[in-house]
């Protein structure tokens, strides 16, 4: 029991040394009114849910790029997700071809430890139409291809406009 009590105080301390530099805020509108956010063979409900949370976590995964204090505010306005969903014999499929580009409209915000708005737009605006074309690495990760067009736009467009060179 005692070896415990130590490993639960080693994690204890060393906590704050993993904690995350910035923080992902993501708001959403009714998944029923995005453009393509339909399930194949599984529950609507649980489809969204299932989208909504590995975008907050990609959300908050990029989020840690930022400095400590600073909090990347995000609306998702629209989404199509890459592929489209047709019928395959008795079951729904979501087919991924270069036609189903992926797209995502947001508005955004990047607030400091004070709170104070380094970086906003109303309106950006990301399609993909070559996303098949592109080396794709790592693991098959859910809803890859749209997560490299955040990826893209974040380490190309949002790092290099808050984060001083």
């Amino acid at each position: 029991m005692n070896m415990v009590k130590k490993i639960a105080l080693t994690f204890l301390v060393a906590l704050p040394v993993f904690a995350q530099a910035g923080e992902a805020v993501v708001k959403w509108q009714d998944f029923n009114d995005y453009r393509d956010v339909r399930p194949s063979n599984e529950v609507r409900g649980s489809f969204h849910k299932r989208v909504a949370s590995s975008f907050e976590k990609h959300f908050t995964k990029l989020a840690e790029n930022l400095p400590e204090g600073y909090k990347f505010n995000v609306e998702v306005t629209e989404l199509d997700l890459a592929g489209d969903v047709r019928f395959g014999g008795m079951n729904e499929l979501r087919i991924i071809k270069p036609i189903y580009f992926p797209r995502i409209e947001f508005t955004y915000s990047v607030t400091d430890k004070n709170g104070k708005i380094l970086t906003e737009s109303d309106k950006v605006s990301l399609k993909d139409m070559g996303f098949m074309d592109k080396i794709k690495t790592g693991r098959d990760d859910a809803f890859y291809y749209d997560k490299r067009l955040l990826t893209d736009w974040f380490k190309k467009e949002l790092i290099p406009a808050v984060v001083p060179q």
